[in-house]
């Protein structure tokens, strides 16, 4: 039977352009989520992760303005200082001092060859026991005399004896008291010359006079000690030198055109060569009444009202005289954590956390540092936070989570 074309069209399935579009390839929806995923994760990494910082609030000091009325410099000297030396010349035996060592009042620094002194001593020490022995025999005799003359006085008065014989037993009896008297100052004399010779013996014992430093080591054993200078340089006319660290102060030399601005008990500011940023307190002790026609000036003795390991004898010092009564007006000096303030180059820096928790780069100027404490004289208002503790590499505007 012949099939009609007609009817087999009539049975095909038509596809529109419907069913067209659905054939698109799946991968390509696939790949671009994958594109947006990748830039998502590409973001999340480069994007700058917030530092964790510490931060503590600035607080403010308030006091009377005080007006600076004359600056002078000086050295840092010792009221009590000595250099160690013997009585007497002699070799040095042992040195029992170091530079640097602390030493207390009658510590032994050195010792001194005692072989000399020692037989003296003991030479003095056989007179004085031959004196003693002589003193004793003297009284035996004054016993003998003193019984003679007893029987003499006897046997005259009984006419037995001349008067003549009783006269020469009261001479001997009298020559022995005063033989006695005189063996007694000898055998005194002998007593203090034992005295004498033990002290030598001690004196090649060399103390320390106060408590202090030993700033110097001037001889080693063996070397020959003097108290006076001798010739050729050999000798040496010390052991050591001891600084009463207690006892040091300022010396400064005022021009006498201003000396009328310095009084005493004036309160002095002291800043040191070796530490520019360290005010010290001090005061004025007093006014050396006399002036150096050379140089027209008026020493100035200061005495330092902290006391601090840091000061050395002959360090150069600042001064400056302070008046109170000058000025006041109110003035206010920041202080912040030492740790916050950070050093660019020739400047110091200090980070503030402003608006945002977003950084701000400050530049600030150090007054004075005072333990773990440092007073700002610009830069920073009170009551903003600075940055404490936090990485190194901070930059200004760089977001930060903050904690006090």
């Amino acid at each position: 039977m012949a099939i009609d074309k007609a009817s087999l069209d009539s049975l095909r399935i038509q596809r529109g352009a419907d069913d067209h579009r659905e054939r698109k390839p799946w991968w390509l929806a696939a790949g671009a989520l994958l594109i947006i995923a990748i830039g998502i994760v590409v973001w999340l990494i480069a994007r700058p992760a917030r530092a964790n910082v510490r931060v503590a609030p600035a607080r403010a000091l308030r006091g009377q303005a005080q007006a600076t009325v004359l600056n002078a410099t000086g050295y840092v000297t010792a009221r009590r200082e000595a250099t160690v030396s013997s009585k007497f010349t002699g070799r040095v035996m042992d040195v029992y001092v170091e530079e640097g060592m602390r030493v207390i009042p009658g510590q032994v620094l050195a010792k001194l060859d005692a072989a000399t002194p020692e037989r003296a001593l003991h030479l003095a020490q056989a007179e004085a026991a031959a004196a003693a022995s002589s003193l004793e025999e003297t009284r035996v005799r004054i016993e003998q005399a003193r019984l003679e003359m007893q029987r003499a006085t006897s046997l005259q008065s009984q006419q037995i004896q001349s008067k003549a014989d009783l006269d020469r037993a009261r001479a001997e009896y009298n020559a022995l008291q005063a033989r006695l008297a005189a063996q007694r100052d000898q055998f005194a004399v002998s007593q203090r010359n034992v005295q004498l010779r033990q002290q030598d013996v001690e004196d090649t014992i060399i103390r320390a006079p106060f408590g202090g430093v030993v700033v110097s080591k001037n001889a080693q054993p063996g070397e020959m000690i003097s108290p006076i200078s001798a010739g050729g340089g050999f000798t040496r006319t010390g052991i050591c030198t001891i600084v009463d660290m207690d006892s040091l102060e300022i010396e400064v030399d005022v021009n006498e055109s201003y000396i009328n601005r310095v009084r005493s008990n004036q309160k002095v500011e002291a800043i040191l060569d070796a530490y520019p940023d360290w005010r010290i307190p001090a005061h004025v002790i007093t006014v050396i009444p006399t002036a150096d026609r050379q140089k027209a000036t008026v020493k100035v003795r200061i005495a330092f009202d902290l006391k601090d390991p840091r000061i050395l004898p002959d360090m150069g010092v600042k001064v400056s005289f302070i008046d109170s009564t000058a000025g006041v007006a109110q003035h206010q000096t920041i202080v912040v954590p030492k740790s916050a303030v950070r050093r660019d180059g020739e400047t110091d820096i200090v980070f503030v956390v402003g608006d945002g928790n977003r950084l701000e780069r400050r530049a600030v100027k150090v007054a004075s540092t005072e333990g773990d404490e440092v007073k700002l004289l610009s830069g920073i208002s009170e009551g903003e936070r600075v940055v404490v503790e936090g990485p190194a590499e901070l930059k200004e505007g760089q977001k930060v989570k903050s904690r006090p």
